[in-house]
């Protein structure tokens, strides 16, 4: 195998080394909200958002207000992108079926899918307003049936971004609040004087909001580990530097910390996107962030063969991965571990991002190998139940019951069994004696 770094990012020691910086932050602030409450959470929002309003959750005139301030075309376009999310989670709600059957003669096993209770969502917009993550996160659960929706997004430029204000109302947000990074996500988990806690969390951020989901997983549930946005490029020669610099950039502005990787089996298509990112990097008004994400995390791995670049891709396990080769479909069928999947130039990652009706919210740092993104699945609890509706049924479980429990040494359990073979089979058996 010849697999080659025509560039690499920072070590896996150095990443390690700043995620236990992260991590040390994020338990002492969450012990701090979790001890001193809103006095806690104001104090974080005046350090780091220099913000601090009477009251934290807008009201419904307050509200209105700022989509007051919303333009008709900037309204039009959010309606049109939460169609699509609307109409893609309906369809995935609609594929979640409650079942029952009838395993033997009398004996009835189902499951029922009942959403969760109250879900909080975080949408960022500290750097960025990321108005499509209130689709992502406060449709989809609204789609699921959620009874109570909350949700958080920091100020931008000193005051709540009307279109993201706009967007989480439209979505059926029931209650919002001005609140970014550890204070909104803490808040919402942990709870305050003036908030209500949720029952789960979810929504993508940056490193320390990602960390605060972990830490706060248990007392709450997460939708998944949604950090700093990745990306990476599957190219060959079908495609030119141009497109695959392009999309590596577009994601790489999220942040300083956002890995962008190309990986590819065209040492000329390697070169001259490089020399593509250089190029562009002089032009891209938010070079200032790309230049630093691409200078730290950004990869140019060159391949000798396509398998060689669906075990790399498979071991990446990338949140956003576009294909761009003459077999993208056999990607699509071969690749295992992934946040989700871009096929085809004519696709891109930003659609997906913004408006096409996939959800956004992806796994990233490996997580792709053992869960896949944000979904109307996510916001319901599969719980199953069972009952025995004639007596012969209740004596044949429960014998076996009785046999397979004294096999453990749980005596206890297996006169739980022998009391109904007794009561419904006619018979007086002992501890594991229970006739089929």
């Amino acid at each position: 195998m010849a697999i080659r770094y025509l560039k690499e990012g920072k070590s896996a020691l150095e990443r390690s080394e700043d995620d236990a910086k992260v991590r040390q932050i994020v338990e002492t602030t969450l012990s701090d909200i979790e001890a001193r409450g809103d006095a806690a959470v104001r104090e974080l929002a005046e350090k780091f958002d220099n913000y601090s309003p009477p009251s934290y959750r807008l009201s419904e005139s307050e509200i209105q207000a700022l989509i007051s301030e919303v333009s008709p075309r900037d309204i039009e376009d959010i309606k049109f992108a939460q169609a699509q999310v609307r109409k893609f989670a309906e369809a995935q709600r609609a594929s979640m079926q409650d079942i029952e059957v009838e395993t033997l003669p009398g004996v009835i096993l189902g499951h029922k899918n009942i959403p969760v209770q109250s879900v909080g969502c975080y949408v960022p917009a500290g750097k960025f307003p990321m108005v499509a993550s209130a689709h992502m996160s406060v449709l989809t659960a609204s789609v699921a049936g959620v009874p109570r929706i909350v949700a958080s997004t920091p100020p931008f430029q000193g005051k709540p971004n009307p279109a993201v204000i706009a967007a989480m109302h439209m979505g059926g947000a029931d209650e919002i609040y001005v609140l970014g990074g550890m204070q909104g996500i803490g808040a919402m988990a942990l709870g305050t004087e003036t908030i209500e806690p949720v029952h789960m969390l979810v929504g993508p951020g940056n490193a320390f909001v990602a960390e605060a989901k972990r830490q706060l997983f248990g007392k709450v549930g997460i939708d998944l580990f949604a950090g700093p946005t990745e990306t990476m490029v599957i190219a060959d020669e079908t495609v030119d530097a141009e497109i695959c610099a392009t999309d590596l950039l577009g994601q790489a502005e999220h942040g300083y910390n956002s890995p962008a990787v190309l990986l590819t089996n065209s040492q000329k298509l390697a070169e001259d996107t490089l020399a593509e990112i250089d190029r562009l990097l002089m032009i891209l008004p938010t070079s200032d962030t790309a230049s630093v994400s691409w200078r730290d995390y950004g990869e140019v791995i060159v391949c000798d063969t396509y398998d060689e670049m669906l075990q790399m891709a498979d071991e990446i396990a990338s949140e956003h991965v576009q294909v761009m080769t003459d077999r993208d479909d056999w990607f699509l069928e071969k690749m295992t571990c992934y946040g989700a999947l871009f096929l085809g130039p004519r696709t891109n990652v930003a659609n997906g991002d913004k408006v096409i009706g996939t959800n956004h919210t992806l796994p990233t740092k490996k997580a792709g190998r053992y869960t896949g993104g944000l979904w109307v699945g996510k916001f319901l609890k599969t719980h199953s139940y069972q009952k025995i509706t004639t007596d012969e049924a209740a004596a044949q479980i429960g014998a076996y019951g009785s046999r397979l429990c004294i096999l453990e040494g749980f005596v206890g359990h297996a006169e739980q069994c022998n009391v109904r073979v007794r009561r419904y089979g006619g018979q007086n058996v002992g501890y594991g004696e229970a006739a089929e």
